[in-house]
C-alpha cells in the first residue's frame, strides 16, 4: 500500500500537534504546515524521534497570506504526486485584540479561519483528486451555537477595512461568525467535490486545554476564564483522535457535508421554529447545529464572497 500524505495545518501545538503524533504513529506522511519554523522545527524532531517515523516534513505557511497559501502549494506540489487527507487546523481568535488586516488587507480573524482554508482548498483540488481515499477535515467549534438565535446571521460587512474603528469590534463575534461561514462553506464543497470523490466533514470542537504559551496572549480577564475551562476540558489528544478516526476510519468513508461531534456523531440540523424544550436540548447538547447553516442565500453570499477576496473564478478550475 502507497503511503498516504495528510498536511495539517497548525500543527506545531495542541490538536495539531497531537494529531500529527497520531498519523506518524501510523506511517503517514505528515506536511506539518505552520507559520513559525523556528518554534515548530523542535517539535517535528520530537514528534520523529518518538515515532520513528522520518517522513514528517515541515513547511512554511501563514494560513492568512494568499501569497504564503500559493507559495506552499506550489512548492508542495513540485515534491508530491498526491494529497490524500487535508487537515484544516490553524485558527486565530486573539480574545480583546482591536481591529487587525491581514497583509491583503482582510480581517485578520476570517482571513486566517476562512478566506486562508478556501484558497488553500482550492489550489490543492488537483492533488487531492490524485488519491483513492481524499479526505478534508474542518477544525470547527461549539461556538456556533449562538446561531440558534433567529436574529444573529454571519456579517460579511467591515471585512476589507471598511471601519476599522467601530466600537462594537469584537474578535469574540468574529471567529464566531468565521466559524459558521467555515461550516457552511465546507458543506458547499462537499458538493462541489463530490464528482471528485473527495470527501468533506468538519468536527466540532467543544473546547481543549490551552497551554501557557496561548493563556498569555488572550486578556487577563479572559486568561482566567480559561484557566478554570482547562480544569473541564479534554485534552488535545482527545479531539486529535477524532481527526485521526474521521479521516482514516471506514465509519466515514462515504460521509461528506456533515458536522461531527465529540462522540463521533453526525450531528443534525435544527428546525426553523423549535419550541422551548428543543431549544434547550439544542444549547445543552451536541446532537443538533443550527438550521441557519443550511440557509442556500447565506451559503451562496459566503461562497461568492470567498471567490471574490481569493480572486478565484470556478468555471476555469
Amino acid at each position: 500500500m502507497k503511503k498516504q500524505t495528510v498536511i495539517i495545518t497548525g500543527a506545531n501545538s495542541g490538536i495539531g500537534k497531537s494529531a500529527t503524533r497520531l498519523f506518524a504513529d501510523a506511517g503517514f506522511s505528515v506536511i506539518m504546515a505552520c507559520r513559525n519554523i523556528e518554534k515548530s522545527e523542535p517539535v517535528r524532531k520530537e514528534i520523529v524521534e518518538i515515532s520513528g517515523n522520518p517522513q514528517v516534513q515541515l513547511m512554511p505557511l501563514d494560513i492568512s497570506s494568499f501569497h504564503s497559501i500559493r507559495t506552499f502549494c506550489d512548492r508542495f506540489d513540485e515534491k508530491y504526486d498526491q494529497l490524500d487527507i487535508l487537515i484544516h487546523n490553524a485558527a486565530y481568535f486573539s480574545h480583546g485584540s482591536p481591529y487587525k488586516l491581514s497583509e491583503d488587507g482582510l480581517e485578520l480573524t476570517f482571513a486566517t479561519n476562512l478566506f486562508g482554508p478556501f484558497l488553500m482548498t482550492m489550489e490543492l483540488h488537483d492533488l487531492l483528486k490524485k488519491s483513492d481515499t481524499p479526505k478534508i477535515l474542518m477544525a470547527g467549534s461549539n461556538i456556533i451555537k449562538h446561531f440558534f438565535n433567529p436574529k444573529l446571521a454571519v456579517n460579511l460587512n467591515n471585512l476589507r477595512g471598511e471601519n476599522p474603528d467601530d466600537s462594537s469590534f469584537k474578535v469574540y463575534n468574529q471567529y464566531r461568525d468565521s466559524k459558521m461561514a467555515l461550516f457552511m462553506i465546507s458543506r458547499r464543497f462537499a458538493d462541489y467535490f463530490q464528482p471528485d470523490g473527495i470527501r468533506v466533514n468538519m468536527l466540532q470542537i467543544n473546547g481543549a486545554t490551552m497551554s501557557e504559551e496561548a493563556l498569555q496572549k488572550v486578556t487577563p480577564g479572559y486568561r482566567m476564564i480559561a484557566r478554570i475551562q482547562n480544569l473541564f476540558f479534554r485534552p488535545p489528544e482527545f479531539m486529535a483522535k477524532h481527526y485521526f478516526e474521521i479521516c482514516t476510519s471506514d465509519k466515514f468513508k462515504d460521509v461528506s457535508g456533515k458536522l461531527i461531534n465529540h462522540k463521533q456523531q453526525v450531528m443534525q440540523s435544527s428546525k426553523k421554529h423549535p419550541g422551548i424544550a428543543n431549544q434547550v436540548r439544542q444549547l445543552a447538547g451536541a446532537v443538533y447545529y443550527p438550521n441557519y447553516a443550511e440557509g442556500r442565500q447565506a451559503q451562496d453570499e459566503i461562497w461568492n464572497f470567498c471567490l471574490n477576496v481569493t480572486g478565484l473564478d470556478t468555471e476555469d478550475r
